[in-house]
């Protein structure tokens, strides 16, 4: 870091030090560290940035080692740790649901920490502030943090940019206007190219696209008078929820999976926000910049295309019955149609149980489970009378009716995104004439990042497994109430939101 104070004879006068230069000798001491990596001005020399990331790196991994290990028993090893692909975390914190989203809020400040120092680092190491988000990829990430650290510290400081003393109100809301415009055109672009092109609703989208969105809005905001952190962090949420507001009005998505969408789309837009907020601090030309940088996101959903894997998950619930394993299979296999559902997620249109139907007996059978949405064909693999059924899935309809304005709207990924792929009911007896009835639901998720999205697909196909089972618990323990034909049932498919 070089220093900044002036050095002459007795009556030499010593400039004063900006802003800058003193937030950035505050972070040599401990007492700094929150601003350093929460905050947008300090410097960012590589020696602090490489101690402070992969310092962090470790920390975090020794958190989620310990917390693993204590709630589930198994281990998180650091190849599994720093695994692009992060799939295989679902299966670690498999059994303990709330650790899924415990895991995806403890993550979030530091991607906050990662993006907004190595975009303040890149500016030190004299590259474009863009650089910065190259943190974002998966498996480039690593690379990018190793480059940014070995990189010498630029010799010439950046020039902030000056801006005309006074602007009118309407100026202001103009560029602002343009700003937020810019930003939703690069959300609909990356919408066409992702989805529609590539076929893919991948991390590029969900990831990369609300952060570029933010900080193209404030970049171009920026350009006649400079705006406050809060203001630039709200006009990158404006511009994401523009986005969500558009892809309604056109009938592209509806409102279920908007909803679901934003707990992550929001706060990234407020990152870039803040991000083009300092990129346009210190950048001489940054919309220019900008413009050059927005080809690394359909760079990047072209690669995911590519190498996206397409692992398998499981979920499974349990109910405890007072019957006997017999008379409890007995219920699996027919049992009376089960009555209209009262529980608000399934009343917004999620796919909802409501009978099954057998045709034949044995390894070879067929079931047809009815949803709301429509038939899963379910052909029988395993028939072992009173401990195990098993099923594949053949064939399966959409998984919710989306909520909008218009009467039809289908979105892409309501084609098979989530693929159900088996099932089983596993029957296991316990003291005192009782029976563990527990349902297992195999399925793939072709939405990314899967940490994020099957953390609602788990979650909606427990509540979908719960109204089995407990239908099963009533009819087998004799207090459900019995209407209609008798019918079979099955371990419910997976649902995606």
């Amino acid at each position: 870091m070089t220093d900044t104070t002036a050095h002459g004879s007795s009556g030499d006068v010593t400039p004063p030090v900006d802003d800058r230069t003193s937030q950035t000798e505050q972070v040599s001491s401990w007492s700094g560290l929150p601003g350093l990596w929460f905050g947008f001005h300090a410097d960012v020399n590589r020696v602090t940035y490489a101690a402070s990331g992969f310092g962090l790196m470790v920390v975090k991994y020794v958190v989620e080692l310990a917390v693993i290990w204590w709630a589930t028993g198994r281990t998180l090893s650091p190849l599994e740790f720093i695994n692009p692909v992060l799939s295989n975390r679902q299966q670690l914190v498999a059994g303990a649901d709330w650790l899924g989203w415990a895991w995806f809020i403890w993550t979030l400040p530091f991607l906050w920490i990662a993006v907004t120092m190595s975009v303040r680092r890149s500016i030190a190491a004299g590259l474009s502030p863009w650089v910065g988000l190259f943190v974002f990829v998966p498996g480039l990430n690593l690379l990018i943090m190793l480059m940014l650290a070995a990189r010498s510290d630029s010799q010439q400081q950046a020039t902030p940019r000056s801006y005309q003393e006074q602007v009118g109100t309407v100026e202001r809301l103009r560029h602002a206007a343009c700003g937020v415009a810019s930003g939703l055109a690069v959300g609909i672009v990356m919408l066409g190219i992702s989805v529609y092109g590539f076929n893919l609703y991948g991390a590029a989208l969900f990831l990369g696209t609300p952060v570029v969105m933010g900080a193209v809005a404030v970049v171009v905001s920026n350009s006649s008078a400079t705006r406050s952190w809060s203001s630039s962090a709200g006009l990158g949420m404006l511009s994401v929820v523009l986005a969500g507001g558009t892809l309604l009005a056109f009938a592209l998505e509806g409102a279920i999976c908007v909803a679901m969408a934003a707990p992550v789309a929001l706060p990234l837009g407020a990152l870039g926000g803040v991000i083009g907020k300092i990129i346009a601090e210190s950048s001489g030309q940054p919309v220019q910049g900008t413009l050059a940088a927005l080809i690394f996101l359909p760079g990047w959903a072209g690669v995911e295309s590519l190498t996206t894997p397409r692992p398998e998950f499981l979920v499974s619930s349990a109910v405890e019955i007072n019957a006997s394993p017999d008379r409890v299979w007995e219920s699996v296999i027919h049992f009376p149609d089960l009555d209209e559902p009262d529980e608000w997620y399934f009343q917004l249109g999620i796919a909802c149980p409501m009978r099954a139907e057998i045709h034949g007996q044995g390894v070879g059978a067929v079931r047809h489970c009815i949803f709301t949405t429509g038939t899963f064909v379910e052909p029988i693999t395993v028939w072992d009378a009173p401990r195990h059924l098993a099923f594949d899935v053949e064939q399966q309809p959409a998984p919710m009716f989306e909520m909008s304005p218009y009467r039809h709207v289908h979105p892409p990924h309501l084609n098979g995104a989530l693929r159900s792929t088996h099932g089983e009911f596993v029957l296991e007896q316990l003291p005192g004439g009782r029976t563990r009835l527990t349902g297992n639901t195999w399925y793939e998720f072709d939405m990314f990042p899967q940490t994020y999205w099957t953390l609602w697909s788990d979650l909606l196909i427990h509540r979908i497994h719960a109204r089995v089972l407990q239908h099963v618990r009533r009819h087998a323990e004799g207090i459900g109430r019995s209407h209609g034909k008798s019918s079979a049932s099955s371990t419910l498919p997976a649902m995606r939101p």
